[in-house]
């Protein structure tokens, strides 16, 4: 059990960062492009952009924070429901806080409340397993379905999603023509 613990505390901690990088960087790997493209907008308005468009992004917030709440039930068994909740929510806030700040995305409160929800989904699946299932059994599975979403989650973006971001180019132009060549249509209007 003590391998458990640990692996399920690295586990939660890789998880975060996937997290942030997601929230953060839109898991792009070229981070001066990110922070080359400032984007500073703020929504204090709750679900003021919904549409069927953008219905999909918060559904994916919503889903993306679900491990979360499950990681935080598994590795927090002692602490009550709503201190788990509440750091939920605060590490959502603080993500978009810093995108703000970095002027790196939209900071939206819907993000913050979907986020919030998602982990509560979470953290309620984990009580509800605990209560039909063996706790260390459950433990191990959610170890393993979590540490299989993670690899394939990883997988994906390495082998198939596209870089949403690109570097913006240097002062005075391109360069070379082949440099120019090289940068897809869509750049041009950076």
């Amino acid at each position: 059990m003590p391998h458990l613990k640990l692996f399920s505390n690295a586990l939660l901690a890789l998880y975060l960062l996937l997290l942030l990088w997601l929230i953060l960087f839109k898991l792009s790997v070229d981070f001066s492009g990110v922070l080359g493209h400032p984007l500073r907008s703020l929504n204090l308005i709750p679900f003021a952009d919904y549409s069927r468009a953008n219905s999909r992004e918060m559904i994916d917030n919503l889903l993306a924070f679900i491990p979360l709440g499950v990681l935080l039930g598994l590795n927090l068994k002692r602490t009550g429901f709503w201190r788990k909740l509440s750091y939920l929510g605060l590490l959502s806030l603080v993500a978009e806080a810093t995108q703000f700040g970095l002027a790196i995305g939209v900071s939206d409160i819907t993000d913050v409340i979907l986020n919030t929800l998602g982990g509560a989904v979470g953290l309620l699946l984990y009580g509800l397993g605990r209560r039909y299932v063996h706790t260390e059994k459950l433990d191990r599975s959610i170890v393993a379905v979590v540490t299989a979403l993670l690899v394939v989650c990883i997988l994906l973006r390495a082998l198939v999603f596209q870089v949403r971001y690109h570097s913006a180019p240097p002062p005075g132009g391109l360069g070379t023509r082949a440099a120019q060549r090289a940068i897809p249509a869509e750049r041009s209007r950076y």
